[in-house]
């Protein structure tokens, strides 16, 4: 074999060793290149039980961010239904996403309380929410907590599988302030959870809740309306179709 003949044959052998080294390093990277690399092997037909498995309307968005377990999840969701329910007027809390709405508050700056003044000294004992030297995230763990554990000592059942009756008496023990909790009083922190609960159905979906604007629509509510210059010598109550902030982002 000629130089010449040796040298383009080591150059091919590079270039596919490169090649390859290079997709298998980039599908790790960003997993679509090792997909597309490899996973034509194992690639089956998808069947049409797997494509009625896809839901489109499917709230991808909706994902824990601070609840790491799901037991103190679905008391959340038990409680804030509770406080606002179902009912001839339109959803509840759960079906407007009101638990993700409280969630993704608690996950970042408002439940770290990272905007608040904290230097002591606090109040002792039965403190408000304002005054006690808890977060927000932490008073909120502590009583959905504490209110599982009332509902296992008084109904020998978790919070979520109690019936709604058992949830509702809970629930006005904690607003009547007959509940022991660290650093904070019971009933503030009743306060507290229902404040989110009722931002969590009327606030812009921008933030989580208030799916598919039904918060709204329950109340007739427009929402972040621009301007109101072409109805405002109306003698009748005009109904308009809701406005997110979101509808005014460049798609």
């Amino acid at each position: 074999m000629s130089t010449n003949d040796h040298k383009t044959e080591e150059n091919v052998s590079r270039r596919k060793f490169l090649k390859n080294t290079g997709v298998a390093a980039g599908g790790f990277v960003g997993g679509a290149l090792l997909g597309g690399y490899f996973g034509n092997a194992f690639k089956t037909a998808p069947t049409k039980e797997r494509e009625q498995e896809r839901l489109p309307d499917k709230q991808y968005t909706e994902a824990r961010m601070f609840f790491t377990r799901y037991e103190d999840f679905v008391v959340l969701e038990q409680a804030s239904e509770r406080i606002y329910p179902e009912d001839d007027h339109g959803p509840g809390a759960i079906e407007l996403g009101v638990p993700y709405f409280i969630d993704k508050q608690l996950g970042g700056q408002w439940g770290l309380n990272a905007r608040d003044y904290r230097q002591a000294p606090f109040v002792a004992g039965d403190a408000s929410v304002d005054q006690s030297r808890l977060i927000r995230a932490d008073i909120f763990i502590n009583g959905i907590r504490q209110m599982n554990d009332l509902s296992q000592s008084e109904f020998d059942t978790s919070f979520d599988e109690a019936d709604v009756d058992q949830q509702i008496i809970i629930l006005e023990a904690f607003e009547n302030d007959e509940v022991e909790m660290k650093s904070v009083s019971s009933a503030s922190f009743f306060d507290l959870l229902r404040m989110s609960v009722i931002e969590g159905v009327y606030a812009d979906p921008l933030y989580g809740g208030n799916r598919n604007m039904e918060g709204w629509r329950m109340r007739e509510y427009p929402g972040a309306v621009a301007s109101y210059l072409d109805v405002i010598d109306s003698d009748e109550f005009v109904e308009m179709n809701p406005i997110s902030l979101t509808d005014y982002q460049q798609k």
